[in-house]
Formats: C-alpha cells, sequence, structure tokens
C-alpha cells in the first residue's frame, strides 16, 4: 500500500526571491543529506534565492525534525506547494517543492517505498509537465547488504515505462540521487555490478534521455566524493526523449556543497516551452502563482 501523501499549503512568510517562469521548467535537484533543524532552514533559504529553482526536489530528507523543518521553511521562503511523502516508519524521503500554487500530486508508479518516489503535476506558462522524484538507497549494511536498494530499483524500473501514461503527451522529467554511476564512468568504479549499470539503462530503455550526457556527451562531472577523494556522479536529471530537443541547460553546482549545506553537488535543468502569444516567457493573464 503506498504511504500517504502530505501536500503543505502554506501562508508564505517571505515573498519568493524569484518569481517563477513561463517560458522554460526551471528545476533545481537538492540532497538535503539529513540535516539537522538548522541547516534545513539554511537550505531553504540558499535555494529559495537560485532563480533556477522554481521546482526544488530535495532528497535523503529525514522523516523526523529535520525534515519538518526543511517543509516549513520552504512555505516560509515562497514555495506555494509542498508535496512531501510520510513514511510509514522513520526512512528518508524524497520531497517536491513548488513556487506556483498550480502543482498537484500525483499517484507515484513507484511501488516499493513510495515515500522515495513522489510524482507531481506542475503547470507552467499553461503547460502540464510530469516530475518524479527519486532517492534510492544506499547499500546498507553488511546483514542487509543492497537488498532494499535492489527492491528500490527493480520497482523503479517497473515503474519507469508507466509514466506515459501516468503523465500523456506532457514532458516528464525524473530527477534524483539514484546512487550509481553510468557505464563507462570515469574514473571506473569496480564497486558497482551489472544489475546496477542496468538499471541506470533502465531510463533510456522506457524512453527517457539523461539531460546532462545529452548536453555533455564528453564532459567529466561529479556529484559526491568518497573519502578517497574519488567522485561520483550519482546525481541525475532525465526528460522524455521526445522533449529532449527542447533541453536548454543541464549543469551541476558545487557551491552549496563547498559551503557544507550537502555533501552533493546541486544540478539544475532548463526545459523550453513553446512561447505564449505575444513574446517569449509571456505570463498568462491569469496565474495561480
Amino acid at each position: 500500500m503506498s504511504a500517504p501523501t502530505e501536500q503543505l499549503s502554506l501562508i508564505n512568510l517571505d515573498e519568493p526571491s524569484h518569481a517563477p517562469a513561463y517560458d522554460a521548467v526551471r528545476l533545481l535537484l537538492f540532497n538535503a543529506q539529513h540535516a539537522s533543524p538548522d541547516r534545513s532552514r539554511r537550505q531553504a533559504a540558499w535555494v529559495a534565492a537560485q532563480e533556477n529553482a522554481d521546482i526544488a526536489v530535495f532528497t535523503e530528507v529525514s522523516s523526523t525534525h529535520g525534515g519538518d523543518t526543511l517543509l516549513t521553511a520552504l512555505g516560509e521562503r515562497g514555495y506555494a506547494t509542498v508535496i512531501a511523502p510520510q513514511p510509514a516508519e522513520a526512512d528518508y524521503r524524497t520531497v517536491i517543492a513548488c513556487r506556483t500554487a498550480d502543482a498537484h500530486p500525483a499517484q507515484s508508479p513507484v511501488a516499493v517505498t513510495p515515500h522515495r518516489a513522489p510524482a507531481a503535476r506542475v503547470t507552467v506558462g499553461g503547460h502540464d509537465i510530469g516530475v518524479l522524484g527519486l532517492y534510492v538507497p544506499s547499500r546498507g549494511p553488511k546483514e542487509q547488504r543492497n537488498v532494499s536498494k535492489r527492491a528500490f530499483q527493480d520497482a523503479v524500473t517497473e515503474a519507469l515505462p508507466k509514466l506515459d501514461a501516468a503523465f500523456p503527451d506532457v514532458p516528464v522529467i525524473v530527477a534524483g540521487d539514484l546512487n550509481v554511476v553510468e557505464r563507462g564512468h570515469q574514473p571506473p568504479h569496480t564497486v558497482f555490478g551489472a544489475w546496477e549499470y542496468t538499471f541506470y539503462d533502465s531510463f533510456q530503455t522506457a524512453g527517457l534521455t539523461d539531460a546532462f550526457r545529452h548536453l555533455h556527451p564528453d564532459k567529466v562531472a561529479h556529484s559526491w566524493y568518497g573519502r578517497s577523494g574519488n567522485g561520483f556522479r550519482f546525481d541525475h536529471l532525465f526528460v522524455s526523449a521526445a522533449h529532449a530537443d527542447r533541453l536548454l541547460a543541464c549543469d551541476y553546482h558545487h557551491q552549496a556543497r563547498e559551503e557544507g549545506l550537502s555533501d552533493h553537488a546541486v544540478m539544475t535543468l532548463r526545459l523550453g516551452l513553446p512561447s505564449t502569444p505575444g513574446g517569449q516567457g509571456e505570463a498568462p493573464a491569469t496565474s495561480s502563482c
């Protein structure tokens, strides 16, 4: 049974730092690293200050005080909609926050620990967008090595082909910390098994395009660093292949990691939308923002 999804509609105490765009989807991916309440407030302030964060997907959000503080702080910082699945028992979760009120939770297609895989339908400039957030479990303790990780990955692999039915004829963005790397990753990491590379491949099989790799086919990039200093590209953004030609930008940014707000790099994505009548990015006559 799917865990209940909590959608918070909060009275905003602060005006949003940036007005949402109408001609492009601007999405930011942020690993919250099970932050304390104090760091959660600083994370919300930092994300709200970023222009490319109309939709913010947070992974590794705690289900206790730090996570609850993050949700409240996002509302105070101008996020009109915060979709936050609550696990039945203590576990990390994924959160989708939107500057617009025209965003609604959708049924997660992921049957295993769906609080790690919330889905949303967001309207941007009159166009609907499907969003799926993902936080894949780490390898886990020795006695349960890879059990939770493999079960979740298998559930995601089964769910990905269902996105077309869930969001027919609209762009779909999948954003998350997958805890796997792509084939041919530099540097190579022998710790990953064939089943983990197959999981990464399942996104392309399901009709999704790795946004960063689409725009930067040969660029070496990392989003997390181990104790030895070796880099891993764990954090990923995918878009429906039919809309990949609308990708305007997809990049990794290390400022938040270097400032100690997270141990992961932040990812941002901009996906162009058909222009509204009257010019690029013109706001509709009425807006729910």
